[in-house]
């Protein structure tokens, strides 16, 4: 289910009605998040089409992570778009995956009918890297941070960075049509809501809506933050 010369790549469909909910995850997580099996029970439970997968080099897929980048992603997403599911497709991109889930509405505008990002971080590459760090990884190929969420340091590489940022789209119009629903924590520490807030307004489409939660953190996984996803994407569905 993969173009030629990426690795292969691990995924679950459950089948359903469509459009096909199709769960982009965020940088350096995979396909068994939360979020993600949550949406998959919701999904099987209201008989609707559902897709996990992980990037390349991310949880049970082939690859090496450090030789990914976020166009390798992209590629990715649109490979088990375009092999693992047929019809309209609605896109949830939770972090990094929202800004993939960007990417791949603007190359498959026929195929993509909704997207719903959960705190959003297009262009991360820009704002989320100090010009000291963005030195650093240029100088010496990567950067290592303290992850908050597991044991491991996260590593970004220069060949990430540099995809990164000729990935941007926060800087105009972004020619996207099709309904959009961003969620954000007030209280992300990662990614500024104000994020969203601006991504609404660069967004062409008249349908969006912004969803703010005061006290929500970045990963928005709390029961009651699932709740709002789930009834989020379900009305979002046809």
């Amino acid at each position: 289910m993969t173009e030629a010369q990426r690795p292969r790549l691990a995924y679950h469909l459950t089948e359903g009605d469509g459009p096909t909910i199709v769960f982009l995850p965020g940088y350096a997580s995979d396909m068994s998040g939360t979020k993600a099996l949550a949406l998959e029970a919701w999904a099987r439970e209201n008989g609707r089409a559902f897709l996990r997968f992980d990037y390349a080099g991310c949880g049970e897929s082939e690859g090496k992570f450090e030789d990914q980048s976020l166009t390798d992603w992209r590629d990715d997403a649109l490979a088990m778009i375009d092999h693992a599911v047929e019809g309209p497709v609605v896109l949830v991109g939770s972090s990094m995956g929202g800004w993939i889930m960007l990417l791949v509405a603007l190359a498959r505008p026929d195929r993509v009918v909704g997207m719903v990002g959960i705190a959003a971080a297009p262009d991360f590459t820009d704002w989320g890297f100090s010009q000291p760090e963005k030195l650093y990884i240029l100088q010496y190929n990567k950067l290592e941070r303290a992850n908050p969420y597991g044991p491991a340091p996260t590593v970004y590489t220069r060949r990430f960075w540099q995809a990164g940022e000729a990935s941007r789209l926060m800087h105009g119009p972004i020619a996207i049509d099709c309904p959009v629903r961003l969620i954000h924590g007030q209280r992300d520490p990662d990614v500024p809501w104000a994020q969203s807030v601006r991504l609404a307004e660069l967004i062409r489409s008249d349908d969006v809506q912004v969803t703010l939660v005061k006290d929500g953190d970045h990963r928005l996984s709390r029961e009651a933050d699932i709740a709002l996803l789930t009834r989020i994407v379900g009305d979002l569905l046809p």
